[in-house]
């Protein structure tokens, strides 16, 4: 709803103008946003955690992707079936689609250990680094 509109100061009344501008009706953003997935990633020196709220989804609807040091999580937020005998919507504010997230970590990802678990809306992901590469510091000379 926050417009940012210019200022024209050739207008011929400029309250009237203003005035006519807040009258305009409200338009709803809420029906066109995306379904979003909220996530906390955290890091260990051994893995990488990552905790995502996915509600209103089933499991097999979740698809988790790990390729080298990429993590990709999507998922379909489907609409149910309208029930036609408890009559009509007058009003629906829960989002459907497609939403997915995607993260390039400082690591190679183990996609082998990697472990997935799904409870209440909430999806828990650890995911150990490879231990191939090692990380040293340097000593500035």
């Amino acid at each position: 709803m926050n417009e940012l509109l210019p200022v024209d100061p050739y207008l011929m009344n400029p309250i009237e103008d203003t005035l006519r501008g807040m009258m305009r009706p409200w338009r709803m953003d809420l029906a066109e946003r995306a379904p979003t997935i909220r996530v906390e990633l955290s890091e260990t020196d051994t893995a990488y955690q990552l905790r995502a709220d996915i509600p209103g989804v089933r499991k097999e609807d979740i698809d988790v992707r790990i390729e080298g040091n990429q993590l990709s999580i999507s998922t379909e937020i489907k609409k149910e079936r309208e029930d036609k005998r408890n009559g009509r919507m007058l009003r629906s504010e829960r989002l459907y689609g497609f939403a997915s997230r995607s993260f390039t970590l400082g690591s190679v990802l183990d996609e082998a250990k990697a472990e997935a678990k799904y409870d209440n809306g909430v999806l828990e992901l650890t995911i150990p680094k490879k231990g191939g590469a090692s990380a040293r510091k340097l000593s500035i000379h």
